[in-house]
């Protein structure tokens, strides 16, 4: 699938094909971090696919809770978390939130389960809302 993406503040644009049946999400202590959030989304893609079309990302690098070198690249404007690489011209690892066609997009496994927070297991019986409440 072709997807295009970037950042929240549109400095940073790229393009790259994936496949959607390899959606993951990730309940690592890194992710959470990174995000903020509960969880990362994440859509690989092979690194000759991938392509940034403006603005050049901040890297950010550290070994992650695997033991592999995970390094970070986000927009130095708006702090928007875009994709990691392994530093070695493994996949790439997009982040299906900065992807346009993210409502296309559904997560098929679920890694790092062992740190996932509680309560995200099941959200389904909270109540919902289509705006803020």
């Amino acid at each position: 699938m072709h997807i295009t993406g970037g950042c929240h503040c549109g400095a940073i644009r790229y393009q790259a094909e994936i496949d959607p049946e390899r959606i993951s999400i990730c309940h690592c202590t890194d992710c959470q971090r990174l995000t903020g959030s509960a969880y990362r989304v994440t859509a690989p893609a092979r690194p000759d696919s991938f392509t940034l079309t403006s603005g050049a990302p901040k890297a950010y690098t550290k070994y992650g809770d695997s033991g592999g070198l995970s390094r970070q690249l986000f927009c130095p404007n708006c702090g928007s978390p875009l994709y990691r690489t392994d530093g070695e011209g493994g996949a790439i690892g997009i982040r299906v939130g900065s992807i346009d066609q993210r409502r296309e997009l559904t997560p098929r496994k679920q890694i790092w389960c062992r740190s996932a927070l509680t309560g995200v297991e099941n959200i389904e019986h909270l109540p919902r809302f289509d705006g803020e409440d």
